[in-house]
């Protein structure tokens, strides 16, 4: 795999940063995430979490701790509200 390969698409981490992170002492998920990124973008690790640990586990031979635990948004909004929205009304 490219070490350009893109992990965390929200965040822009790459294959790279994350080897950086692991090479640097981070061998868990919740220290790989906060020296790189990943997982605080818009779909809260989601999409990245799975290939994150899968890279963390390829290098320390262990399975990485439980995953991180996404965030709400900081000011939470109704389903009812979502749906009521038109193409010409903003957020």
């Amino acid at each position: 795999m490219s070490a350009k390969a893109m992990l965390c698409r929200c965040e822009d981490v790459t294959l790279d940063e994350v080897t950086e992170a692991l090479a640097a002492g981070h061998h868990d998920i919740e220290s790989v995430k906060r020296y790189t990124g990943f997982g605080t973008g818009w779909c809260q690790g989601k999409q990245c979490v799975v290939a994150c640990a899968r890279i963390i586990a390829r290098a320390t031979g262990k399975t990485p701790d439980l995953p991180i635990t996404p965030r709400p948004p900081l000011h939470p909004v109704a389903f009812g509200v979502l749906a009521s929205l038109d193409d010409e009304e903003g957020p």
